[in-house]
Formats: structure tokens, C-alpha cells, sequence
């Protein structure tokens, strides 16, 4: 992504036993994303998801339930010239979310309706298409 600035985050594709997704989003922003966030230096990517999920949602999370999706490069969607490396996790989890420091909004939205809001292009371009993948997967 030559010439723009990197910003490393860990972030998580959360759905539910009904096929939906919990999408975030920040204080004074439009774009609705996953939950999650920077990876601080000498954190794992784990550690910063865990870290990110307690602090914006009230989620508590044992590694055991992380499973890596992969990496994931796409445009930031609040930070101009910047483009997220993001370390994409799935976790299967009803929580009700409570919206904590920056965030303003957390909602349950399954993908279609996900459609209809302003999304980032990380969620848009790379999650939406593999939660639709993960929804089929689990079809009888």
C-alpha cells in the first residue's frame, strides 16, 4: 500500500448463534467497524485484542476462543493516508455489549443489514465477505 502510513491493529469478527455480527462505532466517527484496536509495542496480537474488547465493549476473552483469521490490509477508515495491517480474529459469542471508552454505538446486525451502514473499508471488503463464508459453512 506504497506511500501510506501503517497502523498495526487486532481486531475481531464477532457473530452469533443467529448469523449476526456486533459492529462498533468510535466517538465522533460514521464508520461502523470490528471491535478491537492498535497493538501496543510488546503485545501480542491476542493480548491487544483481549485488551481492546474489555475496554470498548466489556467482553472478557480466554485465547481459546480467538481463532486467526489471517491479516488483513485495507484503508483506515478514521485516519487519512493511513491503512490498517490488521490481525483478524473470529469469535463465536452472544455478549451483550456495553459501549465503553471511544465507543459511541455497538450493534447486532446481520450481513445484509450491515449493507445499509456507513462501513469501514477493513469490515466492508475483507469481514463481511468471510462472515458470509463462516454463515454458509454452518448451514445444514
Amino acid at each position: 500500500m506504497g506511500g501510506l502510513s501503517p497502523i498495526t491493529i487486532a481486531a475481531a469478527l464477532i457473530d452469533d448463534d443467529k448469523g449476526r455480527l456486533l459492529l462498533v462505532r468510535k466517538r465522533n466517527t460514521k464508520w461502523f467497524m470490528q471491535a478491537g484496536g492498535k497493538i501496543e509495542p510488546g503485545e501480542t496480537a491476542q493480548d491487544a485484542l483481549r485488551r481492546e474488547l474489555k475496554e470498548e465493549i466489556g467482553l472478557s476473552i480466554q485465547d481459546a476462543r480467538l481463532r486467526y483469521l489471517g491479516t488483513f490490509f485495507a484503508p483506515a477508515a478514521n485516519e487519512a493516508d493511513c491503512v490498517v495491517d490488521a490481525a483478524l480474529f473470529h469469535i463465536r459469542h452472544s455478549h451483550l455489549p456495553i459501549a465503553k471508552e471511544e465507543i459511541e454505538e455497538a450493534v447486532w446486525v446481520s450481513p445484509d443489514d450491515a449493507l445499509n451502514l456507513p462501513l469501514a473499508p477493513l469490515t466492508r471488503d475483507h469481514v463481511l465477505p468471510i462472515a458470509r463464508t463462516l454463515q454458509a459453512s454452518r448451514r445444514p
